[in-house]
């Protein structure tokens, strides 16, 4: 159990550095941003406390913002899709409910639940975050496809994150 506790910041600071160095300069001719970083606070444990949910989030976001110079953008997505997780949850919850500490993954849900969870949060993360990005509706169409292209790119950095994680844990 305290394993588990000790493993989140090391994740946080590989995610937060592999998104800064390595991610913020993959811009396929700035249609399709990657953010990898969000999986932080969708592999958070389910029982987590809103409170908890939320600062964590805040200060995700807000360390992303801090080395990519954009002003509480991602603090604010970070904080949207951790109000809008528990609801998520609720609407995904299997017939049985959740366990106490269950984490979202493969391994728990199968491949469909987490894929479904992981593209409605993406999907409300880039969107919160690219319209307050653009901050106006005259672009549209050319930010839908950001969206749903960054939205799919994420997804799929995702979904190989945690077959790397579930590899290592069934070791």
């Amino acid at each position: 159990m305290i394993k588990n506790y000790l493993a989140y910041p090391i994740q946080l600071i590989i995610l937060i550095l592999v998104q800064v160095i390595l991610l913020n300069n993959i811009q396929f001719s700035g249609f399709i941003n990657p953010f990898l970083y969000i999986i932080f606070i969708l592999w958070l444990p389910i029982s987590t406390p809103k409170w908890l949910l939320l600062s964590l989030s805040f200060f995700v976001g807000i360390s992303v913002d801090v080395f990519s110079n954009t002003l509480g953008m991602h603090a604010s997505a970070c904080l949207f899709i951790a109000f809008c997780r528990p609801y998520v949850l609720n609407i995904l919850a299997p017939r049985d409910g959740y366990e106490a500490n269950q984490q979202p993954g493969y391994q728990d849900f199968g491949f469909i639940w987490f894929i479904s969870y992981a593209a409605i949060l993406t999907l409300l993360h880039h969107t919160f975050l690219f319209f307050v990005e653009v901050f106006r509706f005259s672009d549209f169409f050319s930010t839908l496809g950001r969206i749903l292209a960054s939205t799919f790119f994420t997804l799929l950095l995702i979904g190989i994150t945690q077959l790397f994680k579930y590899n290592s844990e069934a070791r």
